[in-house]
């Protein structure tokens, strides 16, 4: 009778043993596939966010900054009518031009960035007021063209400004401001500037640029607006 009680213990050990470790591997899976899972939503989502928005160059997304904005607002005042953001991101100018009363529009290649702006729009109670596209800046046609602002606000990247700076000037019309951030266009002319550093914003009035593309920018002094 020993014996076999005490035979019984030893093959029931070992089976509780077993079952015990066969949950802590399915825990283990479960946690294992659960952080998987999650890196790679993270990844989805933030990759558009960091990705080029414009391909014929690389332009990362890049956030406003607070500074950056507020220096936007400072080259707007006494202005109205309509704005575009050329590389909208986030889509924080248009908010902030369109709190300002414009009718605020971005072009962003990003559809994440773009759906974003829309929710932020709607979020702060502006989306009346904005819309944003996703569409490539190089693409845009004669039925969406920029003639129609007279407003523009451009985040760009040293190699792109030449060709942007050409298409615009042949696209709007003479009463049209241009706002560069972070970089100047290489052969206009400021007419006013504001800020310093990366959050330096430089305003071009086009009926005073055109004409001057051959004068050197270095070469004038920056003048506060």
């Amino acid at each position: 009778m020993s014996k076999a009680l005490a035979s019984e213990s030893c093959t029931v050990g070992p089976q509780k043993d077993s079952k015990g470790g066969c949950r802590r591997t399915s825990w283990g899976l479960w946690v294992t596939v659960g952080v998987g899972g999650a890196v790679v939503a993270l990844y989805s989502v933030a990759t558009p966010f960091i990705t080029p928005a414009l391909r014929r160059v690389c332009l990362p997304f890049v956030p406003a900054t607070p500074a950056q904005i507020q220096n936007v607002l400072k080259m707007l005042e006494n202005r109205s009518g309509s704005l575009v953001d050329i590389g909208s991101g986030d889509g924080r100018i248009v908010i902030a031009a369109a709190k300002r009363g414009f009718e605020a529009v971005g072009y962003e290649l990003n559809p994440w960035l773009v759906w974003y702006s829309r929710y932020r729009a709607w979020r702060d109670g502006v989306h009346q007021n904005t819309k944003f596209y996703i569409s490539d800046l190089w693409k845009v046609d004669d039925e969406v063209s920029f003639s129609r602002y007279t407003n523009v606000v451009v985040f760009g990247v040293p190699q792109m400004m030449p060709q942007l700076e050409k298409k615009l000037e042949e696209e709007l019309e003479c009463n049209a401001r241009i706002i560069a951030c972070r970089f100047p266009f290489p052969c206009w002319i400021p007419d006013h500037t504001a800020g310093e550093g990366i959050d330096t914003v430089w305003a071009y009035d086009l009926k005073h640029s055109r004409g001057r593309g051959t004068k050197s920018l270095e070469s004038t002094p920056e003048t506060e607006s």
